[in-house]
């Protein structure tokens, strides 16, 4: 079996901050603190964060705050959830989350919750379950879940619950493994994992794993390497990780690096980019591979990072 060119990786992520005047950079400069989290995530799970400039990033991810108290993708960029939440595990991940004016930052997200109890994306009124999940963590990681009606939270989450056990973006939508992470992820952080049929998810969820060893988000579906990420942190999640081939899943992850350059991409031989190269490596950390840090299945931040926290 392969090996896990971690250098390689290192060096990759490194050098796409430095790369601006192509056109990947022009096309992401939206989101570019969702790269940032992905990448210096990555890098810590690789135990290399201390390659990076602790204190021009943090600054720079302060820059990216609105004046209503969330964070757009990039400076003078519209604030959103999304873009929120990143900030939040940046800032997490540097222990400076004390440089973030915590009640301002509450309030924006707080105030994104609709009476049904679900969340918004941004002003323009979107809903879906990926926000639940985006509001609730970064609430939880600021500690202030007091700040929402976490009981109607919950009741619209598990009111997207489908008949095979899986969740969908709005009630009654297509299960979906990524929306799953976001409704199991949001349900585990605030203590209601009970929702959910493990035994009935589980089977859907390990279903997803296909003859190459790697995992799609629907039936029928090409797999991709950012299901080891959303598929194998719900299975932890709900505690039916044995249920799928980890041996398997492991080498179709490590087929899909680019061993000259750096990188992680969806399937092997297709181009490398810092969203499959971070939940390539997530999920081999999820898999306990040898070397990288532990990553917590719920907040997606390093293990050590969660304890820090919440134990500290």
């Amino acid at each position: 079996m392969k090996e896990l060119a971690t250098e390689k990786h290192t060096k990759y992520i490194l050098q796409i901050e430095k790369k601006t005047d192509n056109i990947e950079s022009a096309l992401t400069e939206h989101l570019r603190i969702n790269g940032a989290y992905w990448g210096l995530t990555t890098l810590d799970i690789l135990n290399n964060l201390k390659a990076v400039e602790q204190d021009a990033v943090v600054s720079w991810v302060l820059s990216c705050q609105h004046e209503s108290g969330g964070f757009g993708g990039n400076t003078g960029h519209d604030p959103h959830l999304l873009y929120t939440l990143s900030a939040i595990q940046i800032l997490t991940l540097f222990n400076k989350i004390q440089n973030l004016n915590i009640p301002k930052t509450s309030t924006y997200i707080s105030n994104l919750q609709n009476k049904d109890g679900s969340f918004s994306g941004d002003q323009y009124g979107e809903t879906d379950t990926r926000f639940s999940y985006l509001a609730i963590c970064s609430l939880s990681l600021l500690k202030t879940l007091n700040k929402i009606n976490v009981e109607k939270a919950v009741e619209f989450i598990v009111s997207c619950r489908n008949l095979d056990g899986g969740f969908g973006c709005t009630p009654g939508a297509e299960s979906h493994a990524g929306q799953i992470f976001c409704c199991v992820g949001a349900l585990a952080i605030v203590g209601c994992l009970h929702y959910v049929d493990k035994d009935l998810l589980g089977w859907w969820l390990c279903e997803r794993q296909v003859k190459s060893g790697g995992l799609n988000g629907r039936p029928e579906k090409l797999p991709d390497v950012c299901y080891s990420w959303w598929v194998l942190s719900s299975l932890i999640m709900i505690d039916r990780v044995g249920w799928i081939d980890k041996e398997r899943l492991v080498k179709f992850i490590l087929e899909c690096q680019d061993f000259e350059n750096g990188g992680i991409s969806d399937r092997p031989d297709d181009a490398v980019d810092v969203f499959h190269t971070y939940f390539g490596v997530a999920g081999l950390s999820l898999l306990e591979y040898t070397g990288l840090k532990a990553i917590d299945p719920a907040y997606a931040l390093p293990v050590d990072v969660i304890n820090r926290v919440f134990l500290e």
